[in-house]
C-alpha cells in the first residue's frame, strides 16, 4: 500500500501466466481443440512456477478451461492451497487455421487458397479480433483485481490473450510479429495496480532453463 498525501492507494498484483509446453509432436495449431496436454517439460515448468510463487500473498487462481491451462494450474493449486476457478473468457484465441499443420515445408500458408484469410492482419482476418480478445481479458483481470484488492492473484491463459492484454495496458497497437512476443511458455506477465490504475507491468520466466 502506498500513500499520496492523506490518501492511501491499495497495491494489487495480478500475475497472468501462459501455460507450459504442450505435447504436440506433429506441429498442429491446436487452438481450442481438446486433448492437448502438457509435455513432461511442460509439467516441470508448471512445478517450477508454483515453487516460485510459494509464499506470496496470492488469494485466487483463475484458469482457462483448456486442458493445458488446467494442468499448468494444478501444481500452483497444490502448493498454494487454492481452488482452481475455471473461467471461459480466458480461453485461447479463435483461429480459422485451428487443426492444421504449420510445420516448415507443409504449412497451410504456402497454399494460395488460404491467402484470402490473411487479407487483414490488423483485425486479424484469420481469427478472433484483437479487440474482442482485449475486452474479455480486461474483464477478467479487472474482476480478479477487484476481488483481491491489496493482495495478489494468478490467471492462467494462453500466449495471444496474455500478450494482447499487455499491449492494451501498455497503450500499444495490437498488430505485431508473433515471433517477437515477450510471452514464453510458463512465463508470468505481472500487472501491478495502484488503486484501479496499472502502475507497472513486470515480465518474468521463473522456469527458464528447464
Amino acid at each position: 500500500m502506498t500513500q499520496t498525501g492523506d490518501e492511501q492507494i491499495v497495491r494489487t498484483i495480478v500475475h497472468v501466466m501462459r501455460h507450459g509446453e504442450v505435447h504436440n509432436p506433429t506441429g498442429v495449431l491446436y487452438g481450442r481443440l481438446p486433448g492437448f496436454y502438457l509435455s513432461e517439460r511442460g509439467q516441470q515448468q508448471a512445478k517450477k512456477v508454483a515453487e516460485h510463487l510459494a509464499g506470496r500473498d496470492i488469494k485466487r487462481l483463475v484458469v482457462s478451461p483448456l486442458q493445458r491451462a488446467q494442468e499448468t494450474a494444478r501444481p500452483i493449486s497444490e502448493t498454494l492451497g487454492l481452488e482452481i476457478e475455471t473461467e471461459d473468457e480466458l480461453i485461447e484465441a479463435g483461429n480459422v487455421f485451428e487443426g492444421t499443420n504449420f510445420a516448415e515445408g507443409k504449412g497451410v500458408l504456402l497454399k494460395p487458397q488460404h491467402w484470402w484469410k490473411l487479407r487483414n492482419p490488423f483485425k486479424p482476418s484469420w481469427g478472433e479480433p484483437y479487440t474482442e480478445i482485449r475486452d474479455r481479458m480486461v474483464r477478467v483481470a479487472t474482476s480478479v483485481r477487484d476481488s483481491v484488492r491489496g493482495h495478489e492473484a494468478v490467471i492462467v491463459s494462453h500466449q495471444l490473450p496474455v500478450y494482447t492484454l499487455r499491449l492494451h495496458y501498455e497503450g500499444k497497437g495490437f498488430f505485431h510479429d508473433p515471433r517477437k512476443r515477450e510471452c514464453d511458455l510458463a512465463s508470468l506477465t505481472s500487472i501491478v495496480y495502484e488503486g484501479d490504475a496499472v502502475a507497472e507491468i513486470k515480465y518474468s520466466e521463473p522456469s527458464a532453463g528447464i
